[in-house]
């Protein structure tokens, strides 16, 4: 299923070994995990076995995909596998079931489910050089041009936001944050 094999593991450290540093990396943060009942299940009894509390303790929370997939499409299947078809999403190098390609695979599916940015692809490395189209030495910040929405894409805009708030039962967490911003203003 996932081509691990007992000698690949021979050498590897034990969970508690690791856990601190598992602890660190999860810390605060919201866990995103496919079918999360179950990972946390067997996190929980290893974070037992090495006297730590359960994940919870450690993590701001955790969203389950699995559960958002079947809310979001009732009586439909919602595997990784027909996530992945159903967002388009590229899933044809998993041949085995991996931790690291399918954390990569529910990223991608997640961001899609929620109508988040449409790639994790930041390009944060391409630095400006001097005199190009953007003006400036290298390293200086230039001013803020602000672009304002027009009408239309104010329109698209409140549309995207039914949509959104259509399925997920009224919980559009973008209005909710607005309204509320402006309540207390």
């Amino acid at each position: 299923m996932h081509g691990i094999t007992a000698d690949f593991l021979a050498d590897k450290p034990k969970f508690a070994e690791i856990a601190g540093e598992l602890i660190e990396v999860i810390r605060d943060a919201e866990l995103v995990i496919h079918n999360a009942a179950f990972d946390i299940g067997f996190l929980d009894n290893e974070f037992g076995l090495a006297g730590l509390a359960p994940v919870g303790e450690y993590c701001a929370g955790v969203v389950d995909t699995l559960k958002l997939a079947k809310e979001l499409n009732p009586g439909k299947r919602a595997s990784l596998d027909v996530l992945c078809e159903r967002y388009a999403v590229d899933n044809s190098g998993r041949t085995l079931h991996g931790a690291l390609l399918d954390a990569e695979l529910l990223a991608e599916v997640y961001l899609a489910m929620t109508r988040g940015q449409e790639t994790l692809v930041m390009d944060l490395d391409t630095p400006r050089e001097a005199g190009d189209a953007a003006g400036g030495a290298p390293g200086e910040r230039l001013p803020l041009r602000v672009l304002r929405a027009t009408d239309e894409e104010l329109a698209a805009h409140e549309k995207v936001l039914d949509d959104i708030a259509a399925e997920s039962k009224g919980r559009c967490v973008w209005r909710t944050a607005v309204n509320d911003a402006t309540a207390s203003a």
